[in-house]
C-alpha cells in the first residue's frame, strides 16, 4: 500500500500465477480473484469434492451460490458500500429461490411453454423445473435435513463460503445466519458482470432500483425468514 514498485512487483506475480488482485486494505487485506485458467481457481468439480456434494447437482449447487451473492447484496448501492454488511439465512436462500421459480412457472404458463424452454430462453429460465421438484429439507429419522435437499444443497454453498472467509456465521436460526466479508463483497462485484448475473437481471428477479423493495412481495402465509434476520426491505 505504501511501496509503489513493490506494490507493481505483486501484482505481477498475481498475474503470473492467474490471479487478479481486487483491493489492498486495512479491511480486506490483500483480497486476490483466480481467473479461469488459474490453478487456484475452484471449479464445480473441485466444489464437489470438497463439499461431498452430488456431481449431478452441480447446476443446483450453482444456482445456491447465485442466490446467495445476490440476497447478500439486492442492490447496486449495497455493493458499492464499503461499510455494507450483507445478512442471509439458509433458509431464506431456499425461500428466494423457490419464489422466484414460482414467477418463471407463471410466466411460462402464460407463454403457453410450460413443457420445454424454448431455445432461446435464458438458461436460469429452464432451471426451476429441476429446483422446484427437489424436496426443500427432505426426511430422515433424526430430523436432519438431507444433503440432497435444496436447503441442505445451500447450507454446503453458505459452510464453503464460511471455510473460505467470505462469510461469518452468526447463528442457527432459519437453517443458519450469516453474514458477510469484505473479502466476499469484492468477490461479488468483481462477479456482477457475469452472465449468470446479468440473466437474474433479465429475468427481472433483482432488478437495479433506486434503492426501494426489489422483489415481489411472497404469497399469503410463505414463512421467509431473510427479510426479519437480515433487516432487508423485502421478503428474499
Amino acid at each position: 500500500r505504501e511501496d509503489t514498485a513493490f506494490g507493481r512487483l505483486a501484482d505481477a506475480v498475481a498475474t503470473g500465477l492467474g490471479l487478479v488482485v481486487l483491493e489492498v486494505s486495512t479491511r480486506a487485506g490483500m483480497a486476490v480473484a483466480a481467473g479461469e485458467d488459474s490453478v487456484f481457481a475452484v471449479r464445480m468439480g473441485d466444489y464437489a469434492r470438497r463439499t461431498a456434494a452430488d456431481s449431478a447437482d452441480r447446476f443446483l449447487h450453482g444456482l445456491a451460490h447465485l442466490a446467495v451473492a445476490a440476497l447478500a447484496f439486492p442492490r447496486p448501492e449495497d455493493l458499492a458500500d464499503d461499510a455494507y454488511i450483507g445478512r442471509i439465512t439458509v433458509n431464506g436462500v431456499d425461500a428466494f429461490v423457490r419464489q422466484t421459480c414460482r414467477r418463471l412457472e407463471e410466466r411460462a404458463e402464460e407463454l403457453g411453454e410450460n413443457t420445454d424452454p424454448a431455445t432461446d430462453a435464458p438458461g436460469l429460465e429452464a432451471a426451476w423445473r429441476v429446483y422446484v421438484r427437489r424436496s426443500a429439507t427432505g426426511a430422515t429419522k433424526d430430523a436432519r435435513r438431507l444433503a440432497g435437499s435444496t436447503t441442505g444443497i445451500v447450507g454446503k454453498a453458505a459452510a464453503f463460503l464460511t471455510d473460505s472467509g467470505f462469510l461469518q456465521r452468526t447463528g442457527d436460526e432459519a437453517g443458519g445466519t450469516y453474514r458477510t466479508t469484505p473479502r466476499y463483497q469484492l468477490q461479488v462485484r468483481d462477479m456482477a458482470g457475469s452472465a449468470a448475473m446479468a440473466e437474474l437481471l433479465e429475468l427481472g428477479v433483482v432488478p437495479v432500483s433506486d434503492g426501494s423493495a426489489t422483489l415481489l412481495p411472497p404469497p399469503e402465509g410463505d414463512d421467509l425468514d431473510l427479510a426479519a434476520d437480515a433487516g432487508l426491505p423485502f421478503h428474499a
